[in-house]
Formats: structure tokens, C-alpha cells, sequence
């Protein structure tokens, strides 16, 4: 992934995630916007997957994680709020 630091001093990131299994922590909360491709999410705390596909999003909260199980190559972004 590449970080994007704005002037306002937000931040994103912009990636490819090849197929496969992934586990990610965050402080911020998030935004995951899927651009294209496919894959299902899991938030901490939960134990239901929800599938996703390019052009939908999700929300991430504050200090904790999720998993991911890319089924489809995916390019995303994601914003980091505050």
C-alpha cells in the first residue's frame, strides 16, 4: 500500500490486496472503500462475514481490528478518521 498525506493533514491509504487471508489492527476508525474486486470482511468482535465487492465500503472502529478473506485481486482505499 501507499500512504496520501493531504495538506489538511488527513490521511489514506491506496493498495492491492492479492487473494488470500489478512488480519489488520488500526488505532483510527476507518473507511474501506473496496474500488474493484472482491472479498468478504470480518470487524473484531464479531464472528459474521459479510461479502464486499468494488464500488461498496465499510467501517472499521477505533483501536481494534479486522480480517479479511480476498477472494478476488482488490484495490482499495482507505481513510483514516478522526
Amino acid at each position: 500500500s501507499r500512504a496520501v498525506i493531504f495538506a489538511d493533514g488527513s490521511t489514506k491509504t491506496l493498495g492491492i490486496m492479492m487473494p488470500g487471508d489478512y488480519t489488520f489492527g488500526t488505532a483510527k476508525a476507518e473507511l474501506m472503500e473496496i474500488m474493484a474486486g472482491e472479498l468478504t470482511y470480518c470487524l473484531d468482535g464479531t464472528d459474521e462475514w459479510l461479502a464486499i465487492k468494488g464500488g461498496e465500503s465499510f467501517n472499521v472502529p477505533a483501536d481494534s481490528s479486522f480480517d479479511l478473506k480476498v477472494t478476488q485481486l482488490a484495490d482499495y482505499c482507505c481513510s483514516y478518521l478522526d
